[in-house]
C-alpha cells in the first residue's frame, strides 16, 4: 500500500495534487498549518507546523509513509524571494527528510523552483542537465542547497528522490497580487488593468497540470531535477490580450503603465523533454480555457 505525507495541502499547488494521489490509490496524509478540510475516505487531513521537529516526529510515527510530497515554504507574494524564511525552511525541511528517512520512507519528491537557474546564461528554454544552475535571489539560492541536501541524502540512505523546478504557475486560489489574477480582477472591477511593456517570454503551466505532473513523478522511478512547466511559452502582452479577448473592456488594459523591473530576463522558459519523456507527462490543458477556468474562479469571489 503507497502511503503519502503531502506538506502545504492547502497550498496553492499542494491543494491540487489530491485528487490525482487518491486516483492513483494512495494513501493521503495531508499536512497543513491553516483551518483543514473533514477526513474522507483513503484521506486524512493533520494540522501541523513543519518548522516544529517533535511535531514531525510524532506525526512519522503513526503515519509511516512510504513517500513523501513535500510544497510548504513561505511564499508570501512580494517577501519571499529575499526573505530570511528562506533559511528556515531550509533547516525545517532537511529535518523533514531525515524524519521520513528514519521513519523508513522510500521516496521523495519536494519543489523547486525555476529561479534555481542562472537567469543571466540566456538562452531559448532552461534544462535540468545542460543548463547553468547559479541562483541571484535568497529564495532560488535556499531551494538550491535543499536540492544538493536531499541528493546527498539519497546516496547515503538510498531513497529514491525527484525534485520538481517549478516555473509559472497560474489558476485557482493563486495570490491576487500575481500577473495573471491582478489583470483578471482589475477588468472583473472595471479598473485598469496596468503592465508593464509585456514583452518578457515567460512559461505558464495551469496550476491544476502542475499538480498532476508531480504526482505522476512521485509514481514513477524518475530521479533528479525536472522541470514543471508547459514547455511553450508566451509573451506577457499576449496573455493579456487573451484574458482581455475572453472579458472584454480592452480600453481597461494599459500596456506599458508600469516600469519593468530592472535587469528581469527577457525569456524564462523550460526545457520540458524530461517531464514528457521520462516521467511520461504532457500538459492536457490549453492557455485559453484554463483561463477562462480562472477568470470564472475570480467572478464567483468578486
Amino acid at each position: 500500500m503507497k502511503t503519502v505525507l503531502l506538506t502545504g495541502a492547502t497550498g496553492f499547488v499542494g491543494r491540487t495534487t489530491i485528487k490525482h494521489l487518491l486516483d492513483r490509490d494512495f494513501i493521503v496524509h495531508a499536512i497543513s498549518s491553516k483551518l483543514l478540510e473533514r477526513d474522507q475516505p483513503n484521506l486524512f487531513y493533520h494540522r501541523a507546523d513543519l518548522l516544529n521537529p517533535e511535531e514531525m516526529t510524532g506525526l512519522f510515527e503513526i503515519v509511516k509513509p512510504s513517500h513523501l510530497l513535500h510544497f510548504a515554504w513561505f511564499v508570501e507574494h512580494g517577501k519571499f524571494w529575499d526573505a530570511p524564511e528562506n533559511d528556515n525552511w531550509v533547516r525545517a525541511s532537511k529535518n523533514l527528510f531525515r524524519t521520513f528517512i528514519e521513519a523508513g520512507g522510500k521516496r521523495i519528491v519536494a519543489a523547486g523552483t525555476c529561479a534555481e537557474y542562472d537567469w543571466r546564461a540566456g538562452g531559448e528554454k532552461f534544462s535540468e542537465i545542460d543548463s547553468p544552475v547559479n541562483p541571484q535571489f535568497a529564495y532560488g539560492k535556499a531551494k538550491h542547497a535543499l536540492h544538493l541536501i536531499l541528493q546527498n541524502y539519497a546516496r547515503e540512505f538510498g531513497v529514491s528522490y525527484a525534485w520538481g523546478r517549478i516555473f509559472f504557475l497560474f489558476g485557482t486560489f493563486e495570490p491576487p497580487q500575481r500577473f495573471i489574477p491582478s489583470i483578471i480582477r482589475s477588468l472583473l472591477k472595471d479598473e485598469e488593468a496596468r503592465t508593464s511593456h509585456g514583452e518578457q517570454i515567460r512559461d505558464f503551466m495551469f496550476v491544476e497540470d502542475a499538480g498532476e505532473a508531480f504526482v505522476k513523478l512521485l509514481d514513477s522511478n524518475v530521479n533528479g531535477a525536472v522541470n514543471i512547466a508547459n514547455g511553450s511559452a508566451m509573451a506577457l502582452k499576449e496573455i493579456a490580450e487573451m484574458i482581455v479577448d475572453i472579458i472584454g473592456k480592452p480600453d481597461r488594459l494599459r500596456l506599458g503603465a508600469l516600469e519593468a523591473p530592472v535587469g528581469e530576463p527577457p525569456i524564462l522558459a523550460a526545457d520540458t523533454s524530461r517531464l514528457e519523456n521520462e516521467v511520461g507527462f504532457r500538459t492536457g490543458t490549453d492557455l485559453r480555457p484554463a483561463l477562462e477556468k480562472t477568470i470564472n474562479w475570480w467572478k464567483d469571489r468578486l
